[in-house]
């Protein structure tokens, strides 16, 4: 029944691997259970406890999806980045309402979702380098390792320097030392589910430290009423919506692409050439989560990068986000327990992933640089330009540019032209 359900494969995995995997993903993602509120709550109207619950009901529907139409270890969430362009760029920024903006949402998700159906999208993956695929696996994980160190307070802001070391005595940062070491040590040692008991440990740890706070165990949870199905049906065919729309789709097409890729990839899913034969199906659960999300009353939903600490912890099936979904399912009924959770926790965790999959360098053709300068670019990006998607524009660009200008020609396919082009075109008129 497991095989049939999840894909599950005993030879590969075990049950209890797959929980652990599953756990081990909600843990390093259930920020967005706290984060998403809050970020929402500038906006009149928007509950902070509604759209708690609809973040967590996106969660479950989207992560159920991957684990009965892909049956792949990978979860989904409203992700960040598109919820900042949510509310401050399309709220506050252009000033639209929220029930505009979520209208958009909505539309962007039929759009997504049609795309998927016609295997448009697969197309446009399909037609991305090699190299350029194998490179956004490796700056995701420098991505996440970076969200790692921020949310652990060892990097911080500065003025001059963008960046900077944080307050190395701070009782947040000496929790996360603590935890990226007893975690290091479990992972090198090799132990069943480290990365999930690295995670719980060093939230015990910061209880005496302070940095723990438990504010009760079970909350019912809140009707997300105030928010569900608030749509401007009437400006569906306004020029204004069109615009919104698209900005949508520039922003999170291709970020929802490349997180799907780079999960895939560090979960060995991909082919000699980098193709990934399922991901149609993680499009579909992906598409569909975020018609959910406009639905619901939140941001579009991705797969999340986190997912990747699932994966690394040795998930290989449904059955692992079939786990993550009932985290968040028992996260509505227990959200001050999980939310008690310190970033400084699940931080280690993240730094640890991210050189997993950063280890996958070593498959690039670094002594061809006419595909290791393309896949630099993708790479450093990522983490410095916050941006996923920019990563894979930038990358694609400079690839065919360069391979164009340096007579290597010949390696570059039509789909490689048209994504190059619609890409310049992208920077130029979005």
């Amino acid at each position: 029944m497991l095989k049939r359900l999840f894909d599950y494969n005993p030879q590969t995995t075990s049950i209890r691997t797959e929980i652990f995997a599953g756990i081990t993903s909600f843990l390093t993602m259930s920020y967005i259970l706290a984060v998403n509120p809050g970020m929402f709550s500038v906006l009149d109207g928007m509950s902070t406890g509604a759209v708690f619950t609809a973040t967590a009901l996106v969660a479950i529907l989207g992560s159920l999806l991957i684990a009965f139409v892909a049956k792949m270890p990978f979860a989904i969430a409203p992700g960040m980045g598109s919820n900042a362009f949510f509310v401050f760029t399309v709220c506050i920024g252009m000033g639209y309402s929220w029930q505009f903006a979520l209208t958009a949402v909505f539309l962007e998700g039929i759009i997504m979702l049609l795309l998927t159906i016609t295997r448009l999208r697969v197309i446009i993956v399909n037609a991305i380098p090699k190299s350029i695929k194998q490179s956004i696996s490796i700056g995701i994980g420098l991505f996440i390792a970076f969200i790692g160190l921020q949310n652990a307070g060892i990097v911080v802001n500065d003025e001059s320097t963008l960046v900077r070391l944080g307050d190395i005595s701070s009782n947040n940062v000496i929790l996360a030392i603590i935890g990226i070491i007893l975690t290091a040590v479990l992972t090198i040692r090799q132990v069943k589910g480290g990365l999930l008991i690295g995670i719980l440990a060093t939230t015990i740890i910061g209880i005496p430290m302070g940095i723990t706070q438990f504010q009760g165990v079970v909350s019912a949870p809140q009707s997300i009423a105030p928010i569900f199905c608030q749509f401007e049906w009437g400006s569906i065919l306004t020029t204004d919506m069109l615009v919104v729309v698209l900005s949508f789709l520039s922003i999170d097409l291709l970020a929802l692409t490349g997180a799907a890729i780079g999960v895939s990839i560090k979960g060995g899913y991909a082919d000699n050439e980098g193709n990934i034969p399922k991901i149609n199906k993680v499009f579909i659960a992906d598409s569909s989560a975020t018609i959910s999300s406009g639905i619901f009353g939140t941001s579009a939903a991705c797969v999340f990068i986190e997912s990747a600490a699932g994966v690394a912890q040795g998930g290989r099936s449904g059955l692992s986000a079939f786990t993550t979904a009932i985290c968040f399912a028992a996260a509505l009924f227990f959200s001050p327990l999980f939310l008690a959770i310190p970033s400084a926790a699940t931080a280690p965790v993240l730094i640890i992933v991210g050189l997993m999959m950063f280890g996958s360098v070593k498959e690039l053709e670094l002594a061809d640089y006419s595909e290791a300068i393309p896949a630099f670019i993708t790479i450093i990006t990522m983490p410095l330009a916050y941006s996923i998607a920019d990563g894979i524009l930038l990358g694609v660009i400079s690839y065919v540019i360069i391979n164009l200008l340096s007579g290597k020609f010949r390696k570059l396919t039509p789909g490689m032209y048209i994504l190059a082009g619609l890409f310049i075109l992208k920077y130029i008129f979005v």
